[in-house]
């Protein structure tokens, strides 16, 4: 089963930027598609690697910031070919 995951880290720090660049480094380096817009990152891929992989990244993510807020919002499917028809 493929899912699309999107993602939102925010951690609550003056210097917040780099956190969230190792971040999107970390997705960007295993073998799923990421895909990153100004407001989010998405990653898209089968939902056992996709669960795995997010479970690593934000847990080292967590261990390493004091506080930190993700959201993330998952679909049944993989939405990365995604265009809008209007």
């Amino acid at each position: 089963m493929n899912i699309s995951v999107e993602l939102t880290l925010t951690p609550l720090q003056d210097n917040f930027e780099p956190p969230i660049i190792d971040f999107i480094k970390n997705l960007r380096a295993s073998e799923l598609t990421v895909l990153e817009n100004p407001l989010s990152t998405q990653v898209y891929g089968e939902y056992d690697k996709v669960m795995e992989l997010l479970q690593k990244e934000i847990k080292e993510t967590f261990e390493n910031l004091d506080h930190v807020v993700l959201s993330m919002k998952m679909v049944k499917s993989d939405r990365s070919g995604y265009e809008p028809h209007f």
